[in-house]
């Protein structure tokens, strides 16, 4: 939908906290995608987990902000003063800046920011809703659907058919919600050599490499995974799992794998700022989830040419295609990921088949070009709406 009659838009994208993983992976690619075309993005979020707003700030062509000074380990009292802090910034912001829009990526960011850009009267205030949140309060959930109900956000985005039920089951009105699935900006892989990178993370050349990716969480699963080795290993005793990724889970699988005498065989890797590397290295890329919306991991291992096992659920099934660009393995059992695995491993032709298949897909269907397309025509149309 390139339109050069467009008049460049005024966007703010704003996050809960600057760290490694999906939501903020998307909000990025959206900035760069609408800074590209011309349009004026500032990213910005209300606190810096990871310690990456610096580095973040000098690669980047648009300005990040970040708004406060909250820390997890800070007393509650103190994180208090942080959040007020972060909301005062950002009414700041958003009174100098003069925005079109604002677009928020989470249920804290929508809760928190959405109220503050009504009060200023940004003209667009679009909620988004990436997925399952855990351990949610059930009070969280209808405020949220009030504030969409209600015009403190204009419209909710889902990732997914799935989430958009999720969305309903909270109470949000259909006609509030619009569906555009998350894209990806190709997976870039120059200056990466297959060899070193197997080397370098302790697997060799003709291993079987199992990759998964995620925070070490409940939701994702890791333990099955890990439960599904042993079996794996009979008949494949150098096949290699890594899993990157950090959470409150670490100790627990760490433990799970000592236990099970699979210290050279499963690899916890923790939280990557290039996982592209450990995709372009491996040879099955597995996401064993309890439940996902429509996951940026997914298609990240998808554009690397990866073929996929997954657990069928449905956000997963929006995208995999089961047969042709994976295969689906029963939630929460380990023998029956043992045996999808070996079938793949069994069959490098299928698996080089499906990795292409699963390539080819995302570059048709889930690019970034799409998904800012779709969220620039909705910009477009609620900006119209507020001036006719």
């Amino acid at each position: 939908m390139e339109n050069k009659s467009i008049q460049p838009l005024s966007i703010l994208l704003l996050g809960t906290q600057i760290a490694t993983g999906g939501a903020q992976k998307v909000l990025l690619d959206q900035a760069h995608w609408f800074h590209a075309r011309g349009h004026k993005v500032t990213a910005a979020f209300f606190y810096d987990r990871d310690g990456l707003h610096k580095k973040w700030r000098d690669v980047s062509p648009f300005p990040i902000v970040n708004l406060s000074n909250f820390r997890k380990k800070q007393g509650a009292f103190q994180n208090g003063l942080s959040i007020l802090q972060g909301l005062f910034s950002l009414w700041r912001l958003l009174r100098r800046e003069k925005f079109d829009v604002i677009e928020t990526f989470t249920h804290d960011s929508n809760i928190l920011a959405l109220p503050i850009a009504w009060l200023a009267r940004v003209p667009v205030r679009i909620a988004t809703h990436h997925g399952v949140i855990e351990d949610i309060p059930r009070w969280r959930e209808c405020l949220h659907a009030w504030m969409v109900n209600h015009n403190i956000a204009h419209i909710l985005v889902t990732v997914s058919e799935k989430t958009r039920q999720l969305a309903l089951a909270e109470g949000v009105k259909s006609a509030r919600i619009s569906v555009i699935q998350n894209g990806i900006a190709p997976v870039p892989f120059e200056g990466e050599h297959r060899l070193e990178v197997r080397n370098e993370a302790g697997i060799g050349a003709d291993d079987p490499f199992l990759l998964s990716v995620g925070r070490l969480v409940p939701v994702k699963a890791h333990e099955v995974l890990v439960s599904a080795m042993p079996a794996v290993l009979k008949e494949f005793p150098n096949a290699k799992v890594g899993i990157c990724g950090d959470g409150v889970l670490r100790g627990e699988l760490e433990d799970q794998i000592k236990s099970l005498g699979l210290e050279g065989s499963v690899k916890l890797f923790g939280e990557q700022n290039n996982v592209a590397k450990f995709l372009f290295s491996a040879d099955v890329f597995v996401l064993p989830s309890r439940s996902e919306g429509l996951p940026m991991a997914l298609l990240e291992a998808m554009s690397a040419g990866l073929p996929i096992i997954a657990t069928r659920l449905e956000g997963v099934g929006e995208v995999v295609l089961e047969g042709v660009h994976g295969l689906f393995a029963p939630v929460d059992n380990a023998d029956g990921l043992a045996h999808v695995i070996l079938q793949l491993l069994r069959d490098p032709s299928m698996r080089v088949r499906m990795g292409q298949a699963a390539k080819q897909r995302v570059n048709e269907i889930y690019s970034a070009d799409r998904m800012g397309e779709q969220y620039l025509t909705l910009m477009l149309m609620l900006l119209r709406s507020k001036v006719s």
